[in-house]
Formats: structure tokens, C-alpha cells, sequence
């Protein structure tokens, strides 16, 4: 294993990035996190386990139902995501209309280009509103497929997602 000069991770060293165009040519990249203690992508794994009459065990593995819940997403009209966020909830957009790209970035080198994955996503806000404080709209992010694998520049806060070559 190469030297990266990082031991242990930061949770700040997982990004995840929302394409804030929600379809447009070039992504624009919003990350999230702002507001937000807690927050794991729940990889849902899909595995059945079948005892047959033999007495013998077989697992299969059906992969992975992957989905991000961003618990806290206080609505703030300076954000990127903000107008599309709200047209989805309370227009109650469904199908393309939610669909969009997630970014996720590990920095685990002392400098770039880090390793990344893009994935196509449906957005959906779960609620909103919330106590006092501020309006609330906890969204969940579903992968959809079309994972690839790539690098990521970062440059005065400007992501660029570069996919690695197939072969």
C-alpha cells in the first residue's frame, strides 16, 4: 500500500456532491453538509439466505440498494440546490423531473486528483417544515445507476470530475 501521508479519516474527508443543474450539460457541483452531524450512505446490501434440505446453506448476493438521507437541508435561497429542492417538494415532481447526478469524493492523499465516483440519482425531499429555527427539508438521495469511477480536482472550491479511462 503507497504512503499517502493521511492516517486516519476525517469524516470531512467524504464528500458528497449534488449536480445542482439537475440535468444540465456540465455539472455544476453542490456539496452537502452544511447544517448536518450525521450522514452515511446506506449501502442497503441484498443478500438471501436459503437452507435446503440437505442441510446445506447458500447465500446469494443480489448487490445493493444504495440511498444517502440528508436529514437537515435547511432551505436557504443562496444555495445552488435551493429552487430545485422546493419545486420538487411542493410541486410534487416525480420521475425525471427529480433526476440528477451524485458526486462522492474520498480524500485520502495529501493532494489531488482524488478518487471519485458519479452516479445518476432520483432526489426526493421526505418533509418540510420543522420546529423553530428555520424551514427544513430533509431529502433522500437514490442511486441509479450508471456508477463510474473517476478522479477529482479540486480548484478555489471549483470540483471537476474526470472519468477514468475505460480498458
Amino acid at each position: 500500500m503507497a504512503a499517502t501521508g493521511i492516517k486516519k479519516l476525517k469524516r470531512s474527508h467524504l464528500m458528497h456532491l449534488l449536480d445542482s443543474t439537475f440535468g444540465g450539460e456540465t455539472p455544476s457541483w453542490f456539496l452537502i453538509g452544511k447544517n448536518i452531524e450525521d450522514m452515511s450512505m446506506d449501502l442497503g446490501p441484498d443478500t438471501a439466505t436459503v437452507k435446503n434440505i440437505l442441510d446445506e446453506t447458500d447465500v446469494n448476493d443480489n448487490g445493493y440498494e444504495p440511498s444517502l438521507s440528508v436529514e437537515t437541508y435547511y432551505a436557504n435561497t443562496e444555495d445552488a440546490i435551493y429552487e430545485k429542492i422546493k419545486s420538487i417538494a411542493l410541486d410534487r415532481l416525480v420521475g425525471d423531473d427529480c433526476k440528477s447526478k451524485y458526486l462522492e469524493v474520498l480524500i485520502d492523499k495529501t493532494e489531488g486528483p482524488y478518487d471519485a465516483w458519479m452516479e445518476d440519482c432520483i432526489v426526493k425531499p421526505q418533509s418540510y417544515g420543522g420546529p423553530q429555527g428555520g424551514v427544513n427539508i430533509p431529502f433522500n438521495i437514490q442511486p441509479c445507476g450508471n456508477r463510474i469511477k473517476g478522479t477529482v480536482t479540486i480548484a478555489n472550491k471549483v470540483v471537476t470530475f474526470t472519468p477514468l479511462a475505460k480498458g
